[in-house]
């Protein structure tokens, strides 16, 4: 794997000349500026709302924003806003960081809620595993708080910025093994209907609309605050392994059954136009042999930072692609071998994903297929990006287990979530060019029996869509029945389940 022309001082090299290029710029989600005390504040910018996408920009009517996690008085100053929204016939979304990519968090010409706390409230239950906090409250005030007395979250997103209650609302999924989306480590949570009725949600309780909250878009009603489960934090050590790429999905699920101490890992293929895909990386954590001196959480290492001024170079730059692939795969199995906490390892911001130019935005995609299927996807990968017009900047490889909770789930069966990352222009025939590929990945992905994520660009057809979510269906005839003046809605809504 090995690229020969490369060496430590060509990568020493590279990266001072890559530094000057990035400088220190640091990733924001393209949404409007925001502050305030009060518990509902209306916004001062103008009355528009993007996502992350940056190609998201659509009228509101009101953008109100939640900073306190005074959660009486927010109870009532939501139903008030619920009351007035159905009677003016507003559509209502609730978000956090609005990560999401294609309006899936966004009203038209409705009510659009941030959550953006100041100082949320995190109660734990050491006795249960547990902790309960506000849906509002972000990952990173989280795992500082849970890191202080010795735990750490169980299953989150791969970044830090995002609100917890967004994350069960996608139902987003990690790098912790062996498990399913996030929504399986949510005990119960309270769920603020659109008749303005609270219902407590879990498995045991009220389980059918806990079922359709769970990856439901915020499409049944406003979460709350929930109960989480957390593990307690410790010392990893990492283990990494080159391989085939067509090989990753076998050996990555063949290495989780054979060592069940494994308990963080993920993957990487290189995206290089001449190799495309041909080679792999799997980085597997387990508990390292002295645990008694865990020091506090940190945040990026070493090798996160040294490639960061990497990441965009590789734009249009396959020499720089090659040596970023050298750095992950030689540098950084000398230099990141050392142990690291789990809470650590999650303590990272999206700053990577900073595309640093007005003209390009940073898109997302996220394919689902079985283990044993993952060296075809490779090989339709390998057919259909190459020949697009789209830059590929990176794809991460994860292990998701089975969902039998969500009526909208995405892993069937045990699943290899890849994860990808396109630079793309903010131009009509760029995202012409883009839908057009995306379409054609999902139809690749249908034909091995996989699916595709929803929360990024709605660039699937309505026909690919129920596809890949055989449940749609029942989700919308569910949705109606709890929110029958179709209060809650957002582009997701409008564009594949409205008419279901």
């Amino acid at each position: 794997m090995t690229r020969s022309s490369f060496t430590k001082r060509t990568f020493l090299l590279g990266l001072g000349a890559a530094a000057g290029w990035f400088g220190a710029k640091k990733y924001q989600a393209k949404t409007p500026t925001m502050s305030g005390t009060a518990s509902l504040q209306p916004s001062r910018a103008p009355q528009t709302i993007n996502d992350a996408s940056g190609l998201s920009q659509t009228p509101v009517a009101k953008h109100i924003v939640i900073t306190q996690d005074g959660r009486d008085t927010l109870l009532a100053e939501l139903r008030a806003e619920f009351k007035a929204a159905k009677a003016a016939k507003r559509p209502v979304a609730i978000a956090a960081a609005r990560h999401t990519m294609g309006g899936q968090s966004i009203p038209r010409n409705g009510t659009a809620y941030t959550f953006q706390l100041d100082r949320p409230t995190i109660d734990l239950d050491s006795a249960a595993s547990t902790y309960r906090t506000s849906a509002g409250t972000r990952w990173s005030d989280i795992i500082a708080h849970l890191d202080r007395r010795g735990f750490a979250p169980k299953v989150m997103q791969s970044n830090n910025d995002f609100g917890v209650g967004a994350t069960f609302c996608v139902n987003a999924h990690g790098w912790p093994v062996t498990h399913s989306g996030m929504g399986s480590t949510v005990r119960q949570i309270r769920l603020l209907l659109a008749d303005g009725d609270l219902i407590t949600c879990s498995r045991s309780e009220n389980t059918e609309a806990f079922n359709l909250a769970m990856g439901g878009y915020g499409l049944t009603g406003v979460v709350v605050d929930m109960d989480v489960e957390m593990v307690p934090n410790s010392l990893l050590v990492p283990t990494f392994t080159a391989l085939p790429g067509k090989g990753f999905g076998t050996a990555f699920t063949a290495e989780l059954a054979k060592d069940p101490v494994i308990q963080m890992g993920y993957g990487r293929l290189n995206v290089d136009r001449e190799g495309f895909f041909d080679h792999g990386l799997m980085i597997t954590y387990r508990p390292a042999a002295d645990q008694s001196d865990i020091p506090a959480v940190g945040g990026s290492g070493f090798i996160s930072k040294a490639s960061k001024p990497l990441f965009r170079r590789q734009l249009g730059n396959e020499p720089v692609k090659e040596l970023r692939w050298w750095v992950e795969t030689e540098l950084a199995t000398r230099v990141a071998a050392g142990n690291v906490s789990r809470n650590s390892l999650l303590n990272e911001p999206v700053v990577t994903l900073d595309d640093g130019d007005p003209a390009r935005t940073d898109i997302l995609h996220e394919y689902f297929v079985a283990p044993d299927r993952f060296a075809e996807f490779v090989t339709l990968c390998k057919r259909v990006i190459p020949a697009s017009y789209q830059e590929l900047l990176n794809i991460t490889l994860r292990y998701v287990d089975t969902d039998r909770q969500s009526v909208l789930a995405y892993a069937t069966g045990p699943r290899i979530a890849c994860v990808m990352l396109f630079s793309q222009e903010m131009t009509a025939r760029a995202e012409a060019d883009m839908a057009r590929m995306t379409r054609a990945l999902i139809e690749a992905t249908l034909s091995i029996g996989g699916s595709y994520y929803l929360p990024y660009r709605l660039h699937a057809s309505g026909d690919q869509f129920e596809r890949s979510y055989l449940r749609a269906a029942e989700f919308a005839a569910l949705k109606r029945r709890y929110d029958p003046q179709l209060l809650f809605r957002n582009k997701l809504w409008d564009s594949y389940l409205k008419h279901l």
